[in-house]
């Protein structure tokens, strides 16, 4: 079989079965037994899938995933992230928009605490929404912030997707998850201007209103008990990587840890509260490994087949230049991005775009970052986009997908001016991983 029937069969068949609805994991051990009957010799091909199975999740990089997951969700059912909200509340005043660039500030903070950006947009829409709701601001001042602050959580460290980025791809984790600190914080910066160019534009969007001003002394006392015992949490993950005392693995199980004596000082840590947060956990990292087990045998039969050379081959024979291979490759996961999960995005496009990277000389840990905006991009790209999907499970009755997309689209627009900027000063992303390295 040519190359670009083994790609066809691999690909277009797994594309076929998710078509119709075929749960991700499914899909991928189906398409599965059937590369590997076809390409590995039959039965002895199906008795190596399973031994793939067992080498594939028991990889120690992946323990971070599982780790972040219980870090955000502690702090979400424990209360403390909302603490970090009614502080920050305080320090807003009555300026105008005062909600919307709440929204922003503290869902920054929560995703470099959670590494979620399920949990992220959730938390946001669950606790800021009726508020904006009841204050009269447009709806696109209330999704688009949320949505957009959601998806930081996709690159600002700590994030689970990094993690299994950084291992499926072979890049160092810890470099990687660092270099997403200050690309995240530009975004948010970007996502702070944008929502003062849309109440220039229409003051009507947020209505201003009279808040209670809190004293110097409220303030200083908020932001000392509710937000600063939360840098506590940002050193274990961040700080430990940045001073090189600890490993991602390491700094993931610190952050988990921190959280959970925060929790018990502040006397939140209660049964019913650890209870939901180790089911969240298990339900997510059980989806993950899954969707790994069959991807990783995926990633094999496509090389053992020739399908991953020939495509290669293919690209290359063009010349084109290597940022129109870039912008190819950002172009291919927004547009997977509209039907399929990040998860089962990287696994069908690592192994043909990483030996891409290596050959068009690509800083991998750049690319990492590249990849992680554009899957940021996808969670919010219609029509099926996860967060898309949250943001209307959190809205008012009659709020629909068409609603949502268009409040997105300005801060689409500044994730994509952020990916040009990184485009033409790769330092954004590097010079952090740079200076732990020398």
């Amino acid at each position: 079989m040519v190359w670009y029937e083994a790609a066809l069969l691999m690909v277009g068949g797994l594309l076929f079965l998710m078509f119709f609805g075929m749960p991700v994991a499914i899909a991928f051990l189906a398409i599965n037994i059937v590369g590997v009957y076809i390409f590995m010799g039959g039965m002895i091909g199906i008795d190596q899938l399973v031994a793939n199975a067992t080498t594939s999740v028991t990889s120690f990089a992946l323990v971070p995933v599982p780790l972040f997951l219980i870090m955000g969700e502690l702090l979400f059912h424990t209360g403390l992230a909302i603490r970090v909200f009614d502080a920050l509340d305080k320090c807003f005043g009555g300026i105008k928009g005062r909600l919307s660039y709440l929204t922003v500030g503290g869902g920054t903070i929560f995703a470099t605490l959670s590494g979620s950006s399920m949990a992220n947009t959730a938390m946001l829409g669950t606790t800021l929404m009726p508020d904006m709701i009841k204050r009269g601001y447009k709806p696109h001042m209330i999704m688009g912030p949320i949505l957009a602050t959601g998806g930081l959580a996709m690159i600002i460290p700590p994030s689970s997707l990094a993690v299994l980025l950084g291992s499926l791809a072979r890049i160092d984790v810890g470099a990687l998850l660092i270099a997403g600190l200050v690309p995240g914080l530009v975004l948010a910066a970007m996502f702070a201007a944008t929502i003062r160019l849309q109440i220039a534009a229409d003051p009507e969007a947020a209505p201003g209103y009279a808040a209670e001003r809190a004293s110097i002394g409220e303030i200083a006392r908020a932001l000392l008990l509710d937000v600063m015992p939360m840098g506590i949490v940002v050193f274990a993950v961040v700080g430990l990587i940045l001073l090189g005392w600890a490993t991602p693995t390491e700094s993931a199980a610190f952050g988990a840890l921190s959280v959970i004596v925060l929790a018990a000082l502040y006397r939140k840590l209660t049964w019913a509260a650890v209870v939901k947060s180790m089911t969240g956990t298990l339900a997510v990292s059980a989806m993950m490994l899954m969707i790994i087990v069959g991807s990783t045998t995926f990633s094999q039969i496509l090389a053992f087949s020739g399908a991953s050379s020939g495509l290669i081959t293919f690209a290359t024979s063009f010349e084109l230049n290597a940022y129109l291979i870039l912008a190819a490759m950002f172009l291919v996961l927004i547009v997977l991005g509209m039907f399929m999960d990040q998860l089962s995005i990287m696994m069908l496009t690592l192994p043909i775009f990483m030996p891409l990277v290596g050959l068009y000389d690509f800083d991998p840990i750049w690319f990492g970052v590249i990849m992680l905006l554009a899957l940021e991009l996808s969670l919010v790209t219609p029509p099926f986009g996860l967060l898309l999907f949250v943001m209307v499970g959190v809205s008012p009755k009659g709020t629909r997908i068409g609603h949502v997309a268009r409040a997105a689209f300005p801060y689409i627009c500044c994730t994509m001016l952020l990916v040009v900027l990184l485009t033409l000063f790769p330092q954004l992303a590097l010079w952090l991983p740079g200076l732990i390295r020398s």
